[in-house]
């Protein structure tokens, strides 16, 4: 039986550049990519894809965009739609693929907007802007929305407020696209709550802290309409001799959900970890990945290779990964591309 086929989607900030997604082929046997092709879209900070495969969505500076995602895996652009409100940072679907989610960092903003069958982008069903003060500091000041994330029995959004410190959770209402807010997820001060990944079985809850550099673990629960949180466990993403300074940024969960890696900028590492029977984290690794501010890093899916978006150096760095001796070898020279952001990867049909 033929191997699968995989491209990779790596979204950027275009500052003097108008394409803001590269399409790559992916090498599963080297752990390299190939230039496929690149999309002209304004500042595409985050991308995600709908979880039939079929769409691909992406903030810009208007709004967001749809793609259709074509058995080559090159796009198609369907639509774009406004969110009435400030860039966004995030955005995700409802399990079902009716709803898109979209986080403002800079206004502290939720939208919610409608699905079209066809993948385009509809009307907006909801806005929410939070409200409140933090500590007085320079950003955990206001409300800063870094993530929204539906739980995966698709009942509740979790949007992590970055500058208050918790994560709001929201009731979804799958006929009116209207959210309401049903419990809070309240975090350390300038713990910063940056991005948020579940389990396969949506039991468990990994939230990775900015500021903090750590992960919490929660196991979740739906109890007769009533979402429930117990927190198990927090582990660092850091090592005990780390560069000063340090901030967490990325969070992302293998293709086979049994590791989870995040990334440091400041300390300029990657962190991999195990995830164990009853989902809390063992630790592998926390080493360099040679470039300044890794915005994001994944594991290909064969678990073989890692990638790193090191932001600030205007690269991607690539390493053999060995999960039973816990180390990361460079893999080849890095490959040049501008102010890159979110990585992700589609097998092909």
């Amino acid at each position: 039986m033929p191997s699968k086929k995989y491209v990779a989607y790596v979204s950027s900030y275009t500052q003097g550049n108008k394409f803001g997604i590269s399409i790559y082929d992916v090498d599963m046997t080297r752990g390299r990519f190939t230039e496929k092709d690149r999309v002209a879209i304004s500042n595409s900070s985050y991308i995600t894809m709908s979880h039939n495969d079929k769409f691909l969505y992406s903030i810009t500076d208007l709004g967001v965009e749809s793609y259709k995602i074509k058995k080559d895996g090159l796009l198609a652009k369907l639509n774009m739609q406004s969110i009435n409100g400030m860039r966004g940072c995030y955005l995700s679907t409802s399990y079902d693929d009716k709803f898109l989610f979209v986080a403002g960092y800079h206004d502290g903003k939720i939208t919610a907007l409608r699905l079209n069958d066809d993948g385009s982008v509809g009307n907006i069903t909801d806005e929410i802007y939070l409200k409140g003060m933090g500590i007085v500091a320079e950003r955990n000041f206001h409300p800063h929305v870094n993530c929204v994330k539906m739980t995966r029995d698709d009942k509740y959004l979790l949007a992590a407020d970055l500058g208050m410190d918790h994560v709001n959770v929201y009731s979804l209402n799958h006929t009116t696209g209207k959210l309401k807010l049903v419990d809070i997820i309240r975090s350390e001060q300038e713990s910063a709550p940056r991005h948020i990944k579940l389990s396969k079985d949506g039991k468990t809850i990994y939230i990775v802290h900015e500021l903090k550099c750590y992960i919490d673990v929660y196991k979740y629960e739906d109890r007769g309409n009533q979402p429930y949180f117990e927190k198990i466990q927090t582990i660092s993403t850091l090592n005990d001799y780390h560069a000063s300074g340090s901030a967490a940024s990325a969070l992302n969960i293998s293709a086979d959900y049994k590791y989870i890696v995040t990334t440091n900028a400041g300390d300029n590492s990657a962190s991999l970890y195990e995830i164990e029977k009853e989902g809390t984290l063992h630790k592998l690794l926390c080493l360099p990945v040679s470039g300044e501010y890794p915005k994001d890093a994944t594991l290909f899916p064969n678990n073989r290779f890692l990638v790193s978006l090191t932001h600030e150096s205007n690269t991607m760095t690539f390493f053999y990964v060995d999960l039973q001796k816990g180390t990361l070898i460079m893999n080849g020279p890095e490959m040049k591309v501008e102010k890159p952001n979110c990585i992700i990867f589609l097998a092909l049909s």
